[in-house]
Parts: structure tokens; C-alpha cells; sequence
């Protein structure tokens, strides 16, 4: 007979990083009850992982801190684009790309943008709105053991503070303990991929005259190409707060004790170009780069989220974005099914879904390290030579050919060459403005605690009635709103003449239906009427909601 747990929660969290903090939000914003246990005692204190790109700070708008996040990363917002210079001494180098948005041109597919919050700005937003939300998170908690049932997970806590051990029993436990996860291993999955990639010592450094050298160069990051001291330089305030990422190879024998500060000292000043400039070390820490990609994403009531499912090269900061879009992705589907108005295989297309994803976008990842030089990466002959190019049909094009989605293409790729958000089953719903009683919109604010069923005012289909009664009798958290209605056409921002036609926009007519997923991705779409659309929107949710 099991023992009685001290504490009993929905969900388990391990690990308050990033993405852990993001499940927190997440879960807290669909009403789930859980606890988070870190082991560490608060944030991280090193600016790190600082590029949210725009499906990322979608996420965040639609939980209602995209403009506390804006706020902490005040300090990079006119910073933009990638410098790659053998020295930052006069006008020397190029620019990778000077711009994320040179041409203003993403706002045709999202009502937001990219943002530069580093790491230790962006997860005290997160702990302050998870804490809001009535989110039970400790620090200084460890998990040391866990073991599951057909029923649940109890595992064993320890307060890293006191010595004193609770037990805590969940339906579920989400690891977000990062690349070399306990939890990962103590389920013995294995990971696939090329493995370790490069290793960089992290140096922070205070200096006063680095921005008179700098000047007005704003860049994201600095690639600093002098054969015998490279490296990466980032800003922290473009005044006289930096990180240098200066290479390492313990492949070669190189220990950390080697990076004494009198050496740290001399390679920035050479990479740099200024052998007078004062350099303060405050901080170091190592990392390493990796490409793997966990074999599964879960076992029993257990799931994997974020580093402890895939590692990334750091370039292009896929990594931690797709993590914290595991966790959207994730929260959702332990909310339906906790609630009952999903079945527990809802939670299988987690894997189905999430995983594909992975392994393209840490493929693009290392490619993108090749194509920036990163300092350290000797990429192996044919490592990271795949598709280039642009990064937003990474970002934001990526699609779920199977899973919980009725109707999409089976053979399409999980990130396919070109951007396309015209509304097709598996991929992110288009983004248009509307007006909705006094608000202005964006169709992807409508998309968080329930499906939702668009159709048209004009429709004689009949879609919009069908949904509330399928709604009612199924018990379905479904929301309906007809464009012309409920919801109203606005034009968008800076452009004169009659906002796009909804349904042309999402590849439908105007007899036609779309159905979005709470995380803001289609999972069926009908171009026209049907003869009984209340059995049609049935038989679409039992199959997406895995109720069968």
C-alpha cells in the first residue's frame, strides 16, 4: 500500500530554469495546481540566453507579461544585428546582418517581435508572474528520487536548506532538468545526434572604455576573429557591463583552471584590438555546445521538456525557444486532460509533435553556427551542412504533420523551406487584427484556455450554432466566434484600405470553419459547408482530443 505523500499536486515540475518557469506560467494561466522545485536558490545571476525570438514573445503576449519582459530588456532595445570583425579597433568586419526585421516586414505574420531579455532579466518576469498566478515554486528544492504507477508520480524532495525530505505525489512530472537530466537518465531514455559540438568559457567583465571603442555599433553579439584569441563578445549595457565567450578545448587537455584571470585579461584585450583597455573580471562559467535529441519525450506520466529533450548549439538561440515552446505546447494538453475534456492520449502527440521539431531546428542550429564561424566550432566534415538560409520559417513556419490535428499533410516536413501561414491544418493560425467589443486584437490573443471555432457572420453553414450545442453536450472547453459578430475587422497598423478578408487569410471560404488549438495552431479546417456540421465538429474533436 503506497504511503500518503506530504503533498499532492496535478503536476510536478523539476528544474526553475527557463523553460521550467515558462511551464509554470503556462499551467498557472490555464488554472492547473502545481509545484515547481529548483535546486538552486533563485534566478540565474548570469546573462545568458538573452534572443526570445517572435513565436516565444507570442507566448508571453498572450500570458500577459510580454510588457514587463520589454521593460527588463530596456537596456538592448536599439541593439540589433551580428558583427563579425577581426578587431573592433576602427572600421574593420561585416555584418552577418545588421537587422532582424530590416524591412519592417514581420508584422504581416505576428503582432509582435523578437526581444533581447538575457536570461537573468527574463526569469525573475517569469517567477514574479507564475507567483501571480498562484504557482507553488521552491528553491533550494532537490528531487532525489521518483517512481511512477499507473496512477502517478511520487517522488521524494529534499529543502537543500533545512536537510528535511517531503514526499510528493503528482499525476504528472515534467523534467526541465536540463542536458544532463536525472530524470531523463533515471528513465533510461537515450538521446540521438552528432553530440558535443564546442566548449566556450562565459566571462563576465566590467569596462569603462570598451563603449568608446564599440561606439554606436548596437550588435546583438560581436564574433571576434583574431586566429589567437577569438571569441564572441555580447553587451550587457552598452556602457560598461559585457560578456566575452572565449574558446575552450577540453578536448585537447585544456582545464578551466587554466583560465586564470591575468589570462582572460590578455585575450579579450588582443580579441578586442585595445591591449590598454581596462577589463575587470567579475565572473566565469563553462558550457558546452551539443546536438542530441532525446529518443522519446516521455515515459508513463512523465515528460521531458526543454534541454533535457534536445540540446542546441547556442547560435541563433533555438535552443531555449524551443524549449519554452515545449512547454506551451505541453500545458495545454495536461490541462484537458486533468480537466477531462481530453483523453490521456492527447498527451502521445506531445512526442509526435514536439520531437520532429527538434531535430530540424537543431539541425538549423548547427548550420547556423557554421555560417557564423562560431568561435571554438570545428565542425566535422559534413556536420551543420544542411539547409541555410533564412531563420522565420524556423521560428515560426514550423508545422505538426501528425498528432493532435485532423487533416493535415502527412508528408509534409516539420520545418519546410519557405514560410507559409495560410491556415493549414498543423501550422501557427494566421495573425490579423480584429476588434473584439472595444479591444483591438490580434487572432492569436484569442488562442490560449480553449479551442476556438472561427467562422463567418455571413455563413449560412450553420458552424456557429453547431459549436455551442457539440460544446455543451461534450463538455468541450470550445469557444465560437463569427468574424462580423463577435469579432470585427480593423485595419492594421500604418496601412490605409479594407483590412484581409478572415477567410481567404486562413484558407477558407466564407461557408467555410477553422478550428485553433489553445496554443494557437490549427488543428482542422473545412473550405465550405457540410451537410450535418454538428456530427462533423464531433467526430473533429474526438479525433484531435483523443476522446474515442
Amino acid at each position: 500500500m503506497r504511503q500518503e505523500a506530504d503533498h499532492r499536486v496535478p503536476v510536478l515540475i523539476v528544474g526553475g530554469s527557463l523553460v521550467g518557469l515558462s511551464t509554470s506560467l503556462f499551467l498557472g494561466r490555464l488554472g492547473v495546481p502545481h509545484m515547481l522545485v529548483e535546486r538552486h536558490s533563485g534566478t540565474s545571476i548570469h546573462p545568458r540566453g538573452r534572443g526570445n525570438n517572435v513565436r516565444t514573445m507570442e507566448l508571453y503576449r498572450v500570458a500577459g507579461i510580454e510588457p514587463d519582459i520589454k521593460a527588463a530588456a530596456s537596456l538592448l532595445a536599439d541593439n540589433h544585428g551580428i558583427l563579425q570583425t577581426p578587431t573592433l579597433v576602427g572600421d574593420a568586419g561585416e555584418w552577418l546582418f545588421k537587422h532582424i526585421d530590416p524591412g519592417g516586414g514581420l508584422a504581416r505574420f505576428s503582432p509582435t517581435a523578437w526581444c533581447l531579455c538575457s536570461q537573468n532579466d527574463l526569469e525573475p518576469v517569469l517567477l514574479e508572474g507564475a507567483r501571480r498566478l498562484g504557482g507553488e515554486l521552491r528553491y533550494s528544492h532537490e528531487m532525489e528520487t521518483f517512481e511512477q504507477d499507473g496512477e502517478g508520480v511520487t517522488a521524494v524532495v529534499r529543502d537543500r536548506a533545512t536537510d528535511q525530505r517531503h514526499t510528493v505525489r503528482a499525476d504528472y512530472l515534467v523534467a526541465c532538468d536540463g542536458p544532463r537530466s536525472p530524470v531523463r537518465r533515471g528513465l533510461g531514455i537515450g538521446q540521438s545526434g552528432p553530440g558535443d559540438l564546442f566548449a566556450n568559457v562565459s566571462v563576465t567583465f566590467r569596462s569603462k572604455l570598451l563603449a568608446d571603442v564599440v561606439g554606436e555599433r548596437r550588435f546583438i553579439c560581436c564574433y571576434l576573429t583574431d586566429p589567437d584569441a577569438d571569441g564572441a563578445l555580447l553587451p550587457v549595457d552598452n556602457e560598461e557591463h559585457w560578456v566575452f565567450h572565449a574558446p575552450w578545448h577540453p578536448e585537447h587537455g585544456e582545464t578551466l583552471d587554466e583560465f586564470t584571470e591575468d589570462r582572460l585579461q590578455r585575450h579579450i584585450r588582443r580579441a578586442i584590438g585595445a591591449p590598454d583597455l581596462d577589463v575587470e573580471i567579475t565572473g566565469k562559467a563553462s558550457w558546452r555546445a551539443a546536438e542530441r535529441v532525446a529518443d522519446r519525450y516521455a515515459a508513463g506520466r512523465v515528460l521531458l521538456a526543454g534541454d533535457s529533450a534536445h540540446e542546441m548549439s547556442p547560435t541563433g538561440a533555438f535552443g531555449s525557444n524551443t524549449g519554452i515552446q515545449d512547454a506551451h505546447n505541453l500545458a495545454w494538453k495536461l490541462a484537458a486532460v486533468l480537466d477531462g475534456w481530453a483523453g490521456p492520449g492527447l498527451l502521445d502527440t506531445y512526442e509526435t509533435e514536439r520531437r520532429p521539431v527538434a531535430l530540424a531546428t537543431s539541425a538549423r542550429a548547427s548550420a547556423r553556427s557554421v555560417e557564423h564561424s562560431h568561435p571554438g566550432f570545428a565542425p566535422a566534415p559534413g556536420l551543420g551542412g544542411g539547409r541555410r538560409g533564412g531563420i522565420l520559417n524556423v521560428v515560426l513556419g514550423y508545422r505538426y504533420p501528425h498528432g493532435a490535428v485532423v487533416g493535415a499533410a502527412p508528408d509534409q516536413e516539420a520545418v519546410p523551406e519557405t514560410m507559409r501561414l495560410t491556415g493549414e491544418p498543423g501550422s501557427r493560425a494566421p495573425h490579423m487584427w480584429l476588434r473584439h467589443g472595444d479591444a483591438r486584437i490580434s487572432t492569436l490573443d484569442l488562442y490560449e484556455s480553449t479551442l476556438v471555432l472561427l467562422s463567418d457572420a455571413r455563413s449560412t453553414a450553420g458552424w456557429h450554432a453547431a459549436a455551442h450545442r457539440v460544446a455543451e453536450r461534450r463538455n468541450v472547453r470550445l469557444e465560437s466566434y463569427r468574424v462580423g459578430a463577435e469579432l470585427t475587422y480593423d485595419t492594421p497598423p500604418g496601412e490605409d484600405g479594407p483590412a484581409p478578408d478572415w477567410a481567404r487569410t486562413h484558407g477558407t471560404t466564407t461557408d467555410g470553419a477553422v478550428l485553433v488549438r489553445p496554443d494557437g495552431f490549427v488543428a482542422w479546417r473545412a473550405t465550405d459547408a457540410v451537410p450535418d456540421p454538428e456530427e462533423t465538429l464531433r467526430q473533429v474533436l474526438t479525433a484531435v482530443l483523443r476522446t474515442g
